[in-house]
């Protein structure tokens, strides 16, 4: 497989559980789900797409193998979000590809800016931001992710 297998595609009814499984499969590998991941991710149209956001999946074939969210913070500012993979596929290059769409879609929304919450324990990811221009910034004390221990930003 290569990233030429893989189609970036918008959210629509039928991807509804994929945002939910595909997080839920990171967020228990690596930390928990969040009462507010539980929200966000159970009614994505009402937290995400009703707010000015985006969802996009990743597809292989008919297989729907990655996602990743653009969630309107202000105007022309995004929040990069609900970025995962399922484990099968990870170390192809799709978190890149959908990062690379999401940077792209803000773009043509004319955002001035993008920001993200993550964890130094994701040092790939944490990597991926910065070789994108994303640099770290002071953590606001209302981070609404308990596992956030840095926030990244990337002015368009």
């Amino acid at each position: 497989m290569t990233k030429s297998d893989i189609t970036i595609v918008l959210y629509s009814a039928e991807y509804k559980e994929y945002i939910k499984t595909l997080n839920y499969e990171w967020l228990e590998k690596y930390f928990y789900v969040e009462p507010g991941d539980v929200k966000q991710l159970s009614d994505p149209q009402q937290y995400i797409l009703d707010k000015g956001g985006s969802i996009f999946f990743a597809k292989h074939k008919d297989k729907i193998v990655g996602t990743s969210s653009l969630m309107k913070t202000g105007i022309g500012e995004y929040e990069l979000a609900k970025m995962a993979v399922t484990e099968k596929y990870k170390g192809l290059g799709i978190g890149q590809m959908l990062l690379e769409h999401c940077l792209n879609e803000a773009n043509k929304l004319n955002a001035i800016k993008v920001s993200l919450f993550s964890s130094t324990k994701l040092k790939s990811a944490i990597h991926l931001y910065k070789k994108y221009g994303f640099t770290e910034m002071p953590l606001p004390e209302d981070v609404h992710y308990e596992r956030a221990d840095i926030m990244m930003e990337l002015i368009l």
